[in-house]
Formats: structure tokens, sequence, C-alpha cells
């Protein structure tokens, strides 16, 4: 029977909410509305995550979008990350907040490490620090970044933010700069914040498995995610043994006001009713998917019905309150 090692990073407060092995968990991206365009309204933000919270969603999930590039047709919540989840974090108290995903090349790495450390300490715990490459050419430019390097910019930044975070004055070098004499504070709750990869980032399989916290992947057709997720597990064990390491998508969706409207496809996502939604999250925990976050930019129905719908019919499946060991 496969029994996972654990490590620091699986006693932190965020990480236990939202990964349990063999139980698919459920969160929300921001902004949690529906919208046409490329900027959301950002009304009734707050209400509506206390009320996620108050059903059973898992986690908050907050995007790194610097920029307004019409070609990509959405900013993410508008706000910058770091303020918005601080601001988040004073209006809830149980509900992971995880970023997917900070675009750490475009960011010092120390502010980094200070920023999510921060948000870590003031909300006890619940921050879930879900990174990435980038993929946005006009924000390169802007922050004066060559894209061509953002792999290797990359695994630098993520190196100095994990070291930061577990070491007291050891000195650290790279190719922006050296930190010597001095330490990072604060350091977060546990001795590491959960770090999830998302995509590949320019990254190999074998690097991701083995120094990640887990994988944030996009959604596909279950046949095609199952291979993609026993991939995965293959690797963590061969990287890291028998360390659990969850796997995550997110998935766009419109729910139906009639439950038994079958899928049709949206962008990233379906079109359908609560039924085949249930059904759809069921086979994806068969494949072994521990979260998805459910992002409700395409929806034609206000966020509030759409989440109180979740909240009565799907939550109770795959909630907090019904993943084993919580009450």
């Amino acid at each position: 029977m496969y029994r996972p090692s654990t490590v620091p990073y699986q006693e932190h407060r965020g990480f236990r909410r939202t990964f349990t092995l063999g139980h698919l968990s459920l969160g929300l991206f921001f902004p949690l509305e529906a919208f046409d365009g490329d900027i959301p309204s950002m009304l009734n933000q707050v209400a509506l995550a206390k009320r996620a919270e108050e059903l059973g969603f898992s986690a908050l999930w907050f995007r790194d979008v610097p920029l307004r590039d019409p070609n990509f047709g959405d900013v993410g919540q508008v706000f910058d990350p770091w303020v918005y989840l601080g601001y988040m974090a004073a209006h809830t108290s149980e509900i992971a907040l995880g970023s997917a995903s900070i675009a750490i090349p475009l960011h010092h790495p120390l502010h980094t490490a200070k920023a999510s450390a921060s948000v870590d300490q003031l909300s006890s715990g619940r921050l879930i620090l879900g990174v990435a490459s980038g993929d946005r050419p006009v924000e390169f430019s802007a922050f004066d970044v060559d894209p061509e390097r953002r792999g290797e910019i990359f695994r630098e930044h993520y190196e100095v933010i994990h070291r930061a975070y577990s070491t007291s004055f050891e000195p650290i070098r790279w190719s922006g700069g050296e930190l010597l004499g001095a330490d990072l504070i604060p350091k977060p709750t546990t001795q590491v914040i959960p770090m999830l990869v998302t995509g590949h980032s320019r990254q190999s399989l074998d690097w991701i498995a083995r120094e990640s916290a887990g994988w944030i992947n996009y959604p596909r057709p279950p046949k095609m995610q199952r291979l993609i997720v026993e991939n995965w597990r293959m690797e963590v064990m061969k990287q890291c043994g028998s360390i659990y390491k969850p796997f995550t998508q997110s998935l766009y969706i419109d729910l139906s006001e009639n439950p038994s409207t079958p899928p049709t496809p949206i962008h990233l996502g379906f079109k359908l009713g609560r039924d085949h939604l249930r059904t759809l999250l069921e086979s994806l925990e068969e494949i072994g998917v521990d979260h998805v976050i459910l992002n409700l930019k395409y929806g034609k129905r206000p966020a509030a019905q759409v989440i109180e719908e979740l909240g009565a019919h799907i939550v109770a499946q795959f909630g907090v309150k019904a993943r084993p060991g919580t009450n």
C-alpha cells in the first residue's frame, strides 16, 4: 500500500486544507464573477470569498498579471497579487490562499520571498505559492527580462526563494545579486511555503518532481489527463520516493441552470449542468487529480448563484467537510 512520507510543507496549514491523497478538493479563481472583455468589475469579492469559505471550498487562487495586454483578454483580479492576498487574508480565516501563479522571473526573488512569507504569517499559514516562468511577451520587455533566459532565471529565483525561507544568515548568491550578512524576515509558518510549479515553466519533469511541492497543470480530457497524472506520480516516486506531491488543474465552467445540461466545450472547460460537472469531477478524482481550480469568467449566471449551487450540490462531496479526517 502507498504510504506517503511527510516533509515540512505537508504540515503547512494551507497545504493540509487543500490536498489529501486520494481525495479531490475544489478551489476558485479570482475574480469570483463572470465578465465580458478583459477587465472584471471586482464587486462583492469579499462577500463571495467569505461565502466560499463557509461552503467548504478548499482554496482561493490569485493570479500575477502586472500589465494589461488586450491580446490575452484577461487581467486576472486586477490588483497586485500580494496586496490582494493580504486583503483577502484579513477577511477570511480558514480557506487556503494560493497564487496561480507568480511569474517569478519578472520579480526580484527576495521581494517574492519577503511578500510571500509575510502573507503566510499574516494568514496564519494559509499561503500556497504557485510559481511560473511567465508567458506574456510585453511583460518581459517591460521588466527588462530576457524571455529566452526565463527558464534559467526561474530556476535561480526558485532556489533563492527556497533558501531564503529555510536558512538564516547563510550566503545566497545568484546571477542577479548576493545576500551576505543579512537575513530574510519574516520566515514562513513552516520551514518552507509549499511551492507548486505551473505547467513546465521551461523545466524538465524530473526537476519539477524533485524540487516542487506539487504540479499545477491545464485541463485536458480525463483519458489524456490520466496519462499525465500517471507520469507525474511515477516521476515523483523516482525522484522522491513515497513523498506525496499533489496534481492540480484549472477548469473554466459555465454552469447551466438545468442540472442535466450535457457538457459542451468552452475555452479550457465546459458549459454544463451540475450533474455532469459532478461526473467530470468524479472521473478526475479517479485518475488522481488532487485539486481543481474553477474559473467562472465565461459563465452566464451571477457568481453568487453559481457558488451557492456548487456549495449545495457539489462541494458536499468534494469540499473540506467531505475529506477524510476532517469534521
